[in-house]
């Protein structure tokens, strides 16, 4: 199988695409290696892919549509896995249009070319943070997603609905994965466990915001692959899947089980809830398990220990 993989030099993207390489299947990455962070990281990502097999690479936005038409000719794909996004609740709303010019228009991009290029699947990477106001915990995909509390949800909610138009109109299946929170190996530095084991090694603050009861549903990064994997095997004409681990952690647990991990106090900044963010997201995974087979593998405490050893000998 031909897959495309849009911003698979980031985080989940890489471990995605190696997973794919082992598979045997033939991977080609789209990626821009934009400046959000330092993209020498995105670069040593793209040389850990190439260490499971050969891929193929191209380096542009996904906005542009001539040159993504042009990819969509030399590649073929068979499907597309859409992991390209402006990502970060907080930034969103220093630059909202950027946001939805990436987000948005980026994705109808690529459902536009997947559609006149035959594409026979496409996986479209959501976010937990679609549920914003109002929605009851644990969170579930026939929850209404109409009230977001930042511009990236928003942009997400709207690329779920551009998907479901696409998959109606013109019979190319779709899934949309809502992935709560994900952590491990690789995780992009603005993201909390990361920024704050950088802080703690280096005897800095760390950011605490809130008195500690926010809470997040932390999924480790391969049990997020392993349901991309199955997305891509599954027969659905349209579907909405959480993937989360269904245990919301508080952010001071987090922060103690860090310390405990990386044998180091943390410093405390403390700080008011920043605006966009949600007090706790909470995935029922009823769904994800029934039809998608999906079963997280990996605990929290397990996946903290597995994300420090890692941290420790990247340094």
């Amino acid at each position: 199988m031909r897959i495309m993989v849009t911003g698979g030099a980031g985080f989940i993207g890489s471990h995605l695409c190696e997973r794919l390489l082992y598979r045997g299947k033939h991977v080609a990455i789209v990626d821009d290696l934009d400046s959000f962070y330092d993209p020498a990281l995105k670069r040593a990502n793209l040389q850990e892919i190439g260490t499971r097999g050969a891929y193929e690479f191209f380096e542009g936005d996904i906005r542009d549509t001539g040159w993504l038409r042009e990819v969509f000719k030399s590649v073929r794909p068979e499907a597309v896995v859409h992991l390209a996004a402006r990502a970060g609740v907080r930034p969103s709303l220093i630059d909202p249009a950027l946001y939805v010019s990436v987000n948005v228009d980026g994705t109808v991009n690529l459902l536009e070319q997947s559609r006149q290029h035959h594409v026979k699947k496409f996986v479209f990477a959501s976010s937990s943070s679609v549920y914003g106001h109002y929605n009851c915990v644990p969170f579930s995909e026939d929850d209404r997603i109409a009230k977001p509390l930042s511009v990236y949800a928003a942009t997400k909610a709207a690329g779920e609905a551009l998907c479901f138009t696409y998959a109606h109109l013109y019979e190319m299946p779709v899934i949309c994965l809502r992935v709560f929170t994900a952590f491990g190996p690789r995780q992009r530095p603005d993201l909390a466990i990361r920024k704050f084991a950088e802080l703690i090694e280096q005897g800095k603050e760390i950011p605490f915001f809130g008195d500690g009861s926010m809470a997040r549903d932390y999924t480790y990064v391969s049990d997020v692959v392993s349901a991309f994997e199955r997305a891509l095997e599954s027969d659905f004409s349209f579907a909405i899947f959480n993937l989360g681990n269904s245990r919301p952690i508080r952010l001071d647990y987090m922060v103690e089980v860090l310390e405990r991990t990386l044998c180091k106090k943390a410093i405390l900044q403390h700080l008011p809830v920043q605006p966009g963010d949600m007090q706790e997201t909470y995935a029922n995974l009823d769904k994800s398990r029934r039809l998608l087979g999906y079963e997280p593998q990996v605990n929290f405490e397990e996946g903290m220990r597995l994300f420090v050893d890692w941290f420790r000998r990247k340094k």
